[in-house]
């Protein structure tokens, strides 16, 4: 059998190989080799991943609110693929990539993610996805863009968990749609129990943040960091 270096010395080298300046084909490279290790939790990524279901945009600044700008060309493509995506076909994921700013801290990161969250709200007219709330103190929150449900993941390369550290800050945009699909065939438990102990044996302990929808707010889970009670992130809707 091949021999593979362990995930955490894998993210910690690209973390080191100026991934920010590279081409953008080595940073999709650098996130394959990430998701294609035979350690890393996540199998629905590792499903995205194998049937070449994921849309990648790379991006040059995670801050830039600009006319034209990165936040700008974000909400294009993420408007495009909401609208082309079958959410009734195979798992799909839109993941946009950041050349920087890289973060100082965790919670520099959380701020940068929230602050592009609420830029793609404020830039959107269209009304929030029905069947999720747009309160993000809700227990059925989901983040909306263009009347389409989205479950985020965000990751960096200073993430606490393992399984969120990328050389680059990400954000990935997971179809809500497609976790109640996988729920209703009676596949969700399954697959979301082998990922929790996947993570555990990584990491070497449970993650602290994870919830099923419905039990708590998914919002505290978007930005990775581990979320004190009273948080409340800095995102505002019509309902917050």
């Amino acid at each position: 059998m091949p021999h593979h270096p362990p995930l955490p010395q894998v993210l910690a080298a690209q973390r080191d190989d100026g991934l920010h300046v590279a081409p953008d084909a080595e940073i999709l490279g650098a996130l394959t080799t990430m998701v294609s290790h035979p350690e890393y939790p996540c199998l629905g990524a590792k499903s995205v991943f194998r049937r070449e279901g994921a849309q990648i945009v790379v991006l040059d600044d995670m801050t830039d609110a600009t006319p034209g700008g990165s936040l700008a060309r974000l909400g294009a493509e993420l408007t495009a693929y909401g609208r082309s995506v079958d959410a009734q076909g195979d798992f799909a994921s839109f993941i946009a990539c950041f050349r920087g700013p890289l973060p100082a801290t965790e919670l520099d990161f959380e701020r940068a993610l929230w602050g592009v969250l609420q830029f793609l709200h404020d830039n959107d007219d269209a009304p929030w996805a029905a069947q999720v709330s747009d309160d993000p103190s809700k227990v059925h929150f989901s983040f909306s863009h263009d009347g389409i449900a989205y479950f985020i993941v965000g990751l960096h390369p200073l993430a606490s968990r393992v399984a969120r550290r990328t050389p680059l800050p990400t954000m990935v945009f997971n179809l809500h749609a497609q976790f109640e699909r996988l729920r209703d065939g009676g596949g969700y438990e399954r697959m979301r129990d082998t990922i929790r102990r996947r993570d555990a044996a990584l990491q070497g302990s449970v993650n602290p943040m994870v919830a099923d929808h419905g039990s708590s707010s998914e919002a505290r889970q978007y930005a990775g960091r581990k979320v004190e009670a009273d948080w409340a992130p800095p995102f505002e809707t019509s309902a917050s």
